[in-house]
């Protein structure tokens, strides 16, 4: 079945989020009175949910949770969320997937709110017909019914569609739905983790997200 759409995670594969996400968690946590890991330790929370994340922290509950949620956003929508850069090679890739006929989508489980506002204030929302994202209350922050959405609202068949992300979140939520699924390793998730997600292809640059739709597009 030709290929048509593609689906792109944001953090950890358009984008590198790390100095944003990492210092609004040590804010939330220095609000919250508690113990501030070192930067490298928090690489892990960067793309799976965030609530869930600082329940791992904090070793707590729903409630302390959603405080310290309320907090990392308390900084992020003010600082945070342009504490981020493009990784080299992207617009590139995605002026190329453009060129070639592609369409192009944002699913990520990042609020919508501040998805779009990313995309837009890096030049990148003209490469894609539609974000889509969470609710800031946590709804749709599943990756698979996120892609499900995409697939109903757009009218788009899995089989002629294909999901790009870095973290197993986006692997399992492609398998879901029956969509192939290219797994990025410049970005957050582990080689293990990538591997025992079983996406249909792994590659290790943008410029290889290019190549692999284009052996795709012979087939």
């Amino acid at each position: 079945m030709a290929l048509e759409n593609i689906l792109f995670d944001l953090d950890g594969t358009l984008t590198d989020p790390k100095n944003g996400i990492t210092r609004s968690i040590k804010y939330a946590l220095n609000k919250l009175g508690k113990p501030v890991p070192a930067t490298e330790e928090l690489l892990w929370c960067i793309g799976p949910p965030l609530k869930e994340s600082f329940k791992k922290i904090l070793e707590s509950d729903d409630d302390t949770a959603e405080t310290a949620l309320y907090f990392y956003r308390e900084y992020f929508k003010e600082r945070g969320i342009f504490e981020n850069e493009v990784y080299s090679g992207i617009p590139k890739v995605l002026e190329k997937l453009n060129e070639k006929g592609m369409k192009l989508f944002v699913v990520t489980s990042k609020p919508y709110v501040y998805a779009n506002e990313i995309i837009t204030h890096f030049n990148l929302l003209s490469f894609f017909k539609e974000v889509y994202g969470s609710f800031l209350s946590g709804k749709l922050i599943d990756k698979g019914e996120l892609i499900a959405l995409t697939l109903k609202n757009e009218k788009i068949s899995a089989e002629k569609t294909l999901m790009v992300g870095d973290r197993e979140h986006d692997i399992v939520g492609s398998t879901k739905n029956n969509v192939r699924s290219i797994a990025v390793t410049y970005g957050y998730g582990t080689e293990d983790e990538l591997t025992k997600s079983n996406p249909d292809f792994i590659v290790n640059s943008p410029e290889e997200i290019l190549k692999t739709v284009k052996k795709l597009m012979l087939t």
